[in-house]
């Protein structure tokens, strides 16, 4: 111990010159003293009033007892990065601290910047162990400035102190970190005695707002009790793109997602069309052997819409309606949308006319009525689109039919294209309401078709009510290669319509049949009154489109699932059953595109249509089965259950046939990922 007499001594002595011999004398005796504090029993920490969290506990009290009782709103401000700081100094100090969220890659250099510091304090201790000691006896600094001082002094406090709370924060994944650059502020902290704010919390990704229409799978129906089934045609390819999309990105598709009659119908096939347009389309039905059950059958209806070559297309006269809002600022969406119409531009005759329209917050012609042999003009504006806004697609819609009136060609086609992700926010956007706005706009003459693009935000349900109603197709684009396919391979069919409001009606004879179920169209289904109703919407068939229906059959005498009526079969007069022989009656009805009034085709289905195997049946037939049978799969239908994904390839590969364009082959790669994906859930 150093006695007092020495001390007083050397505290009336005059300080020497800085030297190697003084600075030891000095931290010796320090030392002594520092070393004589560490061994009392005293309780060992700094002393109070000294310590960090004591000074923190002491503003906190403060803060909320009285400094603060003027300016409630300032005290709730202030106290919120107080605690907040309190919290951050315990973790950062405290042994078991941990850091949200760093990556294992900032590691190394927090190691080096400690082995730094290890070096640093080595090098110079003793004049690191002498700053530390003249900090710890020197007196507690007054604060600058008092939290309780002049109104306009505290406001001015409040408003810098939320500016800091709300400054963005360089660590937006919820790192408690502080970053270069924040010189400025740590300055403003100390002079007005805050807390640094607290990190920003962790973004969390939106929640998936996609919307499907639910709808139950058909039902096995008696032919005794219900004989007759009625729907509308359907030539849509959406959910094909889409169920695609989700098992190329690893998951399962959810069943209202799959609508099996559109991935039947996204293939091309070569059914037998007609020989002249007088006749807009051709049916063929086929009976054939069920691959997945031995006790029923499959009644394959396939039809052919008339192909209008070349020579023959009409004038065109289309409105490109373009959403440009925020919810399109994505890759796969407004980007793939400009790629997808610069190919339909090139498509186009030089006669043809290309109108723009585009809506965010409001709608605007963004290219007037323009012939498509001012390509370079038109591509322009479809270059330039940004994203940005709100969606206000009901005025898109009106300004789109306004311009599509406009520049109406007479006996052309005039339709408006709708390229969006759905997200209809302004202005009428309940699908009901939209619904009515199109069946309105369509007596124009004027037809609609929507193509959907990308994920998180799509309003499928949406795009398929306003495509039924509008006399046109829906489609989802997911590719490039999609778009190509149907903006171009398919363009004749998208684009040329050789016959709308086309209905199916099918009436079974419970004489040879005794249940029926029909494989997809569940949200394209009519009353049975509705066929013979001209006023009854339903959909189009465009130049050399290809349409499938599939109907699972029971034939008499065959294992059902539906008990027989205990007072016996539906009978006629004459006390029998009409037409015995015939296992259904097969009519379409449908309307010109620029007549009001239908017209009648039909077609009986007897023995002489059925083939004695399945491996009979052509191979478009087949492969269209296997189609059918992949889309029950997804939708995890009790008749397809018992039946692999294995034995759907084996058919698709055996009837894959020519496949120019290898849509075919596409296929069976996503039936081997639902195979894989499927048994990894189990």
């Amino acid at each position: 111990m150093v006695d007092d007499k020495e001390l007083e001594r050397l505290g009336r002595m005059k300080a020497p010159e800085p030297g190697a011999e003084a600075r030891a004398r000095a931290m010796h005796a320090a030392m002594q003293a520092f070393d004589g504090e560490n061994n009392s029993t005293a309780p060992q920490g700094s002393a109070e009033g000294l310590r960090l969290t004591h000074q923190i506990r002491k503003l906190w009290r403060e803060t909320m007892q009285k400094k603060l009782l003027a300016a409630p709103a300032l005290a709730g401000l202030v106290a919120l990065p107080i605690a907040g700081y309190a919290t951050f100094y315990l973790m950062e100090e405290s042994p078991f601290r941990f850091s949200i969220g760093q990556d294992a890659a900032e590691q190394p250099a927090r190691q080096e910047a400690d082995q730094a510091t290890a070096e640093l304090k080595k090098k110079d201790g003793d004049e690191q162990q002498r700053d530390v000691l003249s900090e710890l006896a020197a007196p507690p600094a007054a604060p600058k400035r008092e939290m309780d001082a002049a109104p306009a002094e505290s406001e001015a406090v409040s408003r810098e102190v939320s500016g800091l709370l709300s400054a963005p924060s360089d660590e937006s994944r919820g790192r408690a970190a502080f970053q270069p650059g924040v010189a400025a502020t740590s300055k403003l902290m100390a002079d007005k005695a805050i807390s640094p704010p607290l990190p920003d919390p962790i973004i969390i990704d939106q929640e998936d707002r996609e919307r499907f229409a639910e709808f139950k799978t058909n039902p096995v129906r008696s032919a005794t009790t219900d004989p007759v089934s009625t729907f509308s045609i359907d030539v849509d390819t959406a959910s094909y793109s889409f169920v695609r999309r989700s098992l190329k990105e690893g998951f399962l598709p959810q069943a209202d997602t799959v609508r099996v009659e559109e991935m039947i119908n996204y293939f091309p096939y070569d059914w037998q069309g007609p020989d002249s347009a007088a006749t807009p389309f051709n049916s063929t039905v086929t009976v054939m052997p069920t691959p997945w059950n031995e006790h029923t059958r499959l009644m394959h209806v396939a039809i052919k819409g008339y192909d209008i070559v070349a020579a023959e297309q009409p004038k065109a006269n289309l409105v490109f309606l373009l959403d440009v809002s925020g919810s399109m600022n994505a890759p796969d969406k407004l980007p793939l949308l400009q790629s997808a119409f610069r190919l339909l531009v090139s498509k186009l005759d030089p006669d043809d006319t290309v109108s723009i329209v585009t809506y965010a917050g409001n709608a605007g012609t963004v290219l007037e009525p323009t012939k498509v042999s001012e390509r370079a003009k038109i591509l322009t504006a479809i270059d330039t689109l940004t994203p940005g806004g709100s969606t206000a697609g009901e005025a898109g819609i009106r300004e789109a039919y306004r311009l599509a009136e406009q520049s109406f060609v007479k006996d052309g086609v005039n339709r408006v294209m709708l390229a969006t992700d759905g997200d209809f926010n302004v202005g009428q956007s309940d699908d009901d309401d939209l619904k009515r706005i199109i069946e309105e706009k369509r007596k124009s003459g004027v037809f609609l078709s929507v193509f959907g693009f990308g994920r998180g935000n799509l309003n499928d349900r949406m795009m398929q009510t306003i495509a039924q109603n509008g006399n046109g197709t829906a489609a989802y684009i997911d590719t490039l290669a999609e778009a190509e396919k149907v903006l171009v391979q398919d363009s004749s069919s998208t684009l040329f319509p050789i016959a709308k409001d086309v209905k199916i009606q099918v009436e079974f004879n419970p004489a040879s049949v005794s249940e029926y179920r029909l494989i997809g169209y569940e949200t394209r289904a009519l009353a049975t009154e509705d066929f013979n109703n001209d006023r009854v919407d339903a959909g189009e068939i465009g130049s050399g489109h290809s349409v499938t229906a599939i109907y699972e059959i029971t034939p008499k005498g065959a294992p059902q699932q539906i008990d027989d009526l205990h007072y016996g079969e539906a009978s006629t007069d004459n006390g029998g059953v009409a037409h015995a022989d015939e296992y259904a009656f097969v009519k379409i009805r449908y309307k010109l595109p620029d007549e009001d009034v239908s017209k009648l085709i039909t077609t009986p289905v007897t023995k002489a249509n059925e083939v004695s195997s399945f491996d009979a049946a052509s191979a478009d037939q087949r492969f269209s089965v296997a189609v059918a049978a992949f889309g029950q799969k997804l939708r995890d239908t009790d008749q397809t259950a018992g039946f692999g994904y294995d034995r759907i390839i084996e058919i698709a590969t055996a009837a894959r046939g020519a496949d120019p364009f290898g849509y075919r082959s596409e296929f069976l790669s996503l039936a081997r990922l639902a195979s894989a994906l499927d048994s990894g859930k189990r």
